[in-house]
């Protein structure tokens, strides 16, 4: 009935250049459109001068499609609803800073938060979401932070905090929420084993490591307006720099601390980074950080960045602009692991875009070095 071009437009325009080398479908989206035929077209007479090369025709066809794609994500409405609100109380209040000796403190009302909020979930109807509370509410979990409304935010620690020489913080990207918090809570737990499994000279396994789940922002969801901007990202970095101020606070003075930043978890690490109180920044499975280079981020840390052979996000564009004077600025600009963007690029061999934390991967053992310091061990790509 005329207005905007129905959603499954965009489905469609998204599934063409993802078939010619632009962003690729994700799972959910490609059930949906179909699937291009594998046939080939005759080459055109500009693909003739060029030496009929695929890569001239992918490059033509990514140049004409992907504006119309990116202001189709700015424009359009996309399919789903919205999830109905599931209630939940108010964070829990703490009294006292967050030290080595409140620690414990902060932990058990966390988790008293957490059972509150399972409760509420399940009196409102929500099964999988009381679920997810009950669980972050058993004893054996060290949570910093809780907030069951909306999507949720938690910040759980594994280890021990307060005597941890080496700690490492997760960020996550997209779609991560308290309903998908167990992906999450596997990666951190995959790398909090390898960390206690590499004893060294200096290291007495298992009480001088900490691995943080920071789940401290409202992550954008994969297919949405928000995951092509830094939007979510800029809201996020001053929560993360507060959070990283406090964890100073709470650890041992002079601790190595490790950020380990994830997908779009990586442009919120980007822009948190100046002034951020880190040893060591890694970027892995990034489409970018908003900054044209390792020294524009403007921080002391050292720099890293990894991409597995199989992971998607090698073919999203490393654009980054500014559309037709709507005041929204588009992608995350240069490729973390490219020579122009100057970090330490380092070895995460056939990872795919979630395989980085795969028990046993080449990925995981460098993380392992990057978070206990052993930067001489790490095999560089």
């Amino acid at each position: 009935m005329g207005g905007h071009p129905r959603p499954t437009t965009l489905l469609r325009l998204s599934a063409v250049v993802g078939a010619y080398g632009g962003i690729p479908r994700p799972a959910s989206i490609a059930a949906q459109v179909a699937t291009p035929p594998t046939t080939h077209p005759q080459p055109s007479t500009a693909s003739v001068r060029h030496g009929g090369h695929p890569h001239f025709l992918r490059r033509a066809l990514l140049r004409l499609l992907l504006p119309a794609l990116l202001v189709a994500a700015i424009v359009l409405p996309l399919a789903g609803a919205a999830r109905p609100a599931v209630p939940a109380p108010p964070p829990a209040t703490l009294t006292t800073p967050l030290t080595p000796a409140a620690l414990p403190t902060a932990y058990e009302a966390n988790r008293e938060n957490a059972a509150e909020a399972a409760r509420m979930a399940a009196a409102h109807g929500d099964t999988h979401r009381a679920a997810a509370d009950r669980a972050l509410a058993a004893p054996s979990r060290h949570l910093l932070a809780f907030d069951g409304r909306g999507s949720g935010q938690v910040t759980e620690v594994l280890g021990d905090l307060a005597h941890a020489r080496h700690i490492a913080v997760l960020v996550p990207g997209s779609d991560t929420t308290l309903d998908t918090y167990p992906r999450f809570h596997r990666a951190a737990a995959s790398l909090y084993a390898a960390l206690i499994h590499r004893p060294t000279e200096s290291r007495t396994p298992g009480d001088t490591v900490a691995v943080i789940a920071w789940l401290g922002y409202d992550t954008p969801a994969t297919v949405s307006t928000t995951v092509t901007t830094t939007t979510r990202a800029d809201e996020a970095a001053p929560r993360l720099g507060a959070f990283v101020r406090d964890l100073r606070a709470a650890a041992p003075a002079g601790a190595h601390l490790t950020l380990l930043c994830h997908s779009y978890g990586s442009v919120v690490c980007g822009r948190a980074a100046p002034g951020l109180a880190a040893d060591d920044i890694a970027l892995i499975g990034s489409p970018g950080t908003g900054a044209g280079s390792a020294t524009a981020l403007h921080t002391r840390a050292r720099v890293w960045a990894a991409r597995g052979t199989a992971d998607w996000v090698a073919h999203v564009p490393h654009v980054r602009t500014g559309l037709f004077g709507t005041g929204v600025t588009v992608g995350f600009g240069t490729d973390p692991v490219s020579a122009a963007f100057g970090a330490r690029v380092f070895d995460a061999a056939g990872a795919g875009h979630s395989g980085y934390f795969a028990p046993g991967s080449a990925s995981l053992a460098n993380l392992a070095r990057i978070t206990l310091g052993e930067t001489s061990e790490v095999t560089r790509a």
